[in-house]
């Protein structure tokens, strides 16, 4: 019987070893599989795509307004800056909520000139999602994005600009109504 368990045992093992041997052989065969059909690939194959164009500057204006309706502090950390067009850039704003109540913003961006709008690649924006404040609080919202080189070469400057509404209003006052409409 002792024989018996022992080329068991030696048979578990040959398999084991021989499932290990094959997951692990498997891992430049996915890598090949995913590079040749672009699975995985995410940002990181949209960057590598992107071309720097070194020969010219675009200057960048940042600017942040709130609706008069919302009781936000809002602005950008950076006021402006100079960039290659095609390079990636990460800016922050600053947002507080100075109510004593939390409160849910929505930022709307837009651009100056506007046709440069087309040529604004955003990777990360706070602009994506409503923001949620709680009372007092403090946050510093990241925006990672590439200017298109495709942009007219007579582009010298252009201004990204956030306003922040008062997102929650318009919940509230369906609740309040409860959603009947009136008229």
């Amino acid at each position: 019987m002792a024989m018996g368990n022992a080329r068991t045992l030696g048979k578990l093992i040959v398999v084991t070893l021989g499932m290990f041997g094959f997951g692990f052989a498997l891992v430049p065969f996915y890598y090949k599989i995913c590079e040749v059909t672009g699975v995985n690939a995410g940002a990181e194959q949209a960057l590598a795509n992107t071309q720097i164009d070194t020969g010219r500057w675009v200057t960048l204006e940042f600017d942040a307004n709130t609706n008069a309706a919302l009781p936000w502090r809002f602005k950008p950390e950076v006021r402006s800056m100079k960039v290659h067009p095609g390079q990636l850039v990460q800016v922050e704003y600053e947002v507080t909520n100075t109510s004593d109540q939390p409160i849910i913003g929505q930022a709307v961006p837009s651009y100056g000139p506007a046709r440069a709008a087309g040529f604004f690649r955003k990777i990360e924006c706070f602009c994506f999602t409503p923001q949620t404040l709680a009372a007092g609080e403090s946050r510093r919202m990241p925006v990672l994005f590439v200017l298109d080189p495709a942009m007219d070469d007579d582009v010298h400057t252009v201004t990204l600009s956030y306003t922040f509404f008062d997102a929650g209003t318009q919940a509230r006052t369906t609740r309040a109504g409860n959603g009947a409409p009136h008229g």
